[in-house]
């Protein structure tokens, strides 16, 4: 039994200590997380808890994780997991089952699971849970109580740290198809020979004589009896999931709608990317410093453009407030936040590769960039 006992704490606090970990790193991808649950849930007047939440959730894995791993006070973080469990399992059931959203997040980008593989993750752990809660008397730590809570409170102010760095600067481990070295236009290859989504549409006729309503297939739908039954609705269907690019629906398309991003992505010229999902909500504490940054590297004859998912006349006003020297384009706002996690926050690639990346914060000036 000591062995069980053991081996379910040890790989609750490490399943545990990642989850919070990924997801403490990149704090603002959480909380898009969080919004994309309320959106679903239709209680978008929760989103201004959705950072909270983040940081919240992140840090309660996180210390969980490091109670178990390190077998500090068990009898409390037994009860912490178990409760922690109980709750998650029957709502990622429910996740699988209504499909509100298309991935959980439980492991943030870097483990991208679907939500019936959430729950049965969260059904091994569940397991894992009620040992360690059924064992939580025999657990014994030899180590002095206070040695213990100073190596406890030492874990947590580091990945407080870490949460801090990651949201004022960037995500310190970046794990989306944009991270640094990635090459945007590869990440958007569908290779030969791979499986694609599968879809059926199912019809919806209503028989005119009983008033009953009825699903049909594309084969046996009743299109031509117009007498017995009229169309309702229809629906497209995934039957099977299949390969998806890492890179998916990002454009660079101009004021007349047209997809520029060949233009950009397969010149041998530098770009430089400004990335804005939202110039309303944009930190133009430092825009005197871009729009610098910008005229220098475009008198060295470099592309300097800013991405945004903002209207024409929004752009416009901002054009005009602060001056600014280049040109705008549209990309999906999804996309824009997923590129990088600041608003603005500044890309810059050569043919397609991202050969860095810096929040708002920290965009240097234009001499100091290596290329």
């Amino acid at each position: 039994m000591k062995i069980i006992r053991e081996f379910s704490r040890v790989i609750l606090g490490i399943t545990f200590i990642f989850s919070g970990f990924v997801k403490g790193i990149d704090p603002l991808g959480s909380t898009y997380k969080f919004i994309d649950y309320f959106t679903a849930f239709g209680t978008d007047w929760a989103n201004k808890l959705a950072f909270f939440l983040s940081i919240l959730l992140s840090a309660v894995e996180f210390g969980i994780g490091v109670g178990l791993l390190f077998n500090y006070r068990m009898k409390i973080f037994s009860w912490l997991v178990v409760l922690f469990m109980g709750f998650f399992l029957p709502f990622t059931l429910w996740i699988a089952i209504a499909n509100p959203v298309h991935d959980c997040g439980c492991f943030g980008d870097a483990w991208v699971l679907s939500n019936w593989q959430t729950f049965y993750k969260n059904i091994v752990l569940g397991v894992l849970a009620i040992v360690v809660f059924w064992q939580r008397q025999n657990f014994i730590n030899n180590y002095n109580i206070h040695f213990q809570n100073t190596y406890f409170i030492f874990f947590m102010l580091v990945f407080g740290f870490a949460q801090h760095w990651s949201y004022n600067h960037l995500p310190i481990f970046d794990f989306r198809p944009y991270k640094i070295g990635s090459n945007i236009s590869e990440g958007m290859i569908i290779p030969d020979n791979v499986e694609l989504d599968q879809y059926k549409t199912q019809f919806i006729y209503r028989n005119k004589q009983s008033g009953k309503e009825k699903k049909f297939n594309e084969k046996n739908y009743p299109w031509q009896d117009t007498i017995n039954w009229e169309y309702v609705d229809s629906k497209t269907i995934l039957v099977k999931k299949g390969f998806e690019p890492p890179v998916k629906d990002f454009t660079i398309e101009n004021e007349y709608g047209e997809d520029v991003k060949d233009y950009f992505l397969f010149d041998p010229n530098y770009t430089f990317m400004l990335i804005s999902y939202d110039l309303d909500k944009a930190n133009t504490r430092k825009q005197e410093k871009i729009n610098n940054f910008a005229r220098q590297a475009m008198d060295k004859g470099m592309h300097f453009i800013c991405l945004t998912s903002s209207p024409q006349e929004q752009i416009e006003a901002f054009k005009q407030e602060h001056h600014v020297p280049y040109d705008f384009f549209f990309c999906d706002e999804i996309t824009l936040k997923t590129i990088i996690r600041s608003n603005p926050g500044l890309l810059f690639t050569q043919e397609g590769t991202i050969i860095n990346k810096w929040h708002w914060k920290d965009v240097p000036k234009f001499e100091k960039v290596k290329y």
